[in-house]
């Protein structure tokens, strides 16, 4: 190779690298590869869970009635008093609970059977024809106590007792049971045997067989609680002559609910 050619392919070599130094600087004039992108993995399809189906049933609510003779009373007594201010009415209200409190005592009633169930100091600033001026504003003080009779036959001679003390607020007597527990027991066997009778019942309508039982709840709302039922026929008024007090019968309910399978049907 003579001079010339190799002055001809040096020249094309300095061309070549200033080239590729051009596009390096300029960052163009040159393919480029674009880089490989991550792909997202798509989540792992999660298995179905059939759940069992849930079993056929007959829901009932049983009831259970027990007739009882009451062993207690309890009633609300209190005194009410009305002053030109609230430091007279509340000295005076105090005096005359304090009378009933020993009346009551004097009759047998005991320290624990009789509670605080009520106190209010309200002053009466309105009058038949709109506010009253400042100095005919009067107060009023009210303090009523729960108290527990034990023994029934002296019911009317405690309340006569009370009201003769000073008591002009008396309300609420209800007769109930000491120790509900027997009974409650009691009733629920019998709301139990009602709700099987239903549930075979309705069983029996509909062409089924009455299966295990499944639960059974006590019904809080609609149950549990004593109410008036007939009066004895030797009900009759305590008191010697006073306050007449009959105490009665009372009638205990309680109510389930009850929940049966469905065995299956019958041909």
């Amino acid at each position: 190779m003579n001079k010339q050619s190799l002055r001809t392919v040096a020249a094309a070599v300095v061309v070549v690298a200033l080239l590729a130094g051009f596009a390096f600087v300029t960052g163009v004039g040159w393919p480029t590869v674009p880089a490989v992108q991550a792909q997202e993995t798509p989540p792992t399809p999660q298995p179905i869970v059939m759940s069992a189906p849930l079993p056929s049933t007959i829901t009932v609510v049983g009831e259970g009635k027990v007739e009882i003779e009451p062993d207690i009373a309890r009633v609300s007594i209190g005194v009410e008093t009305l002053r030109d201010t609230v430091e007279e009415a509340s000295a005076a209200n105090q005096e005359t609970l304090d009378a009933v409190l020993a009346a009551l005592q004097a009759q047998g009633i005991a320290e624990e059977d009789i509670q605080t169930s009520g106190f209010s100091i309200f002053a009466e600033r309105y009058g038949p024809e709109g506010p009253l001026p400042d100095d005919q504003v009067r107060y009023r003080v009210s303090n009523n106590v729960s108290v527990t009779i034990r023994d029934l036959e002296n019911v009317g001679t405690v309340l006569d007792a009370a009201i003769e003390a000073g008591a002009n607020n008396i309300y609420g007597v209800e007769f109930a049971l000491d120790d509900p527990s027997i009974v409650e027991s009691d009733a629920r066997a019998s709301a139990v045997e009602d709700a099987r009778a239903k549930a075979e019942d309705l069983a029996a309508l509909s062409g089924v067989e009455l299966g295990e039982l499944i639960s059974i709840s006590e019904v809080i709302a609609q149950g549990g609680g004593f109410y008036a039922g007939t009066f004895a026929e030797q009900a009759r008024g305590f008191g010697g002559g006073g306050t007449p007090v009959m105490p009665g019968q009372l009638e205990l309910v309680m109510q389930l609910q009850v929940v049966y399978a469905i065995a299956a049907e019958t041909e």
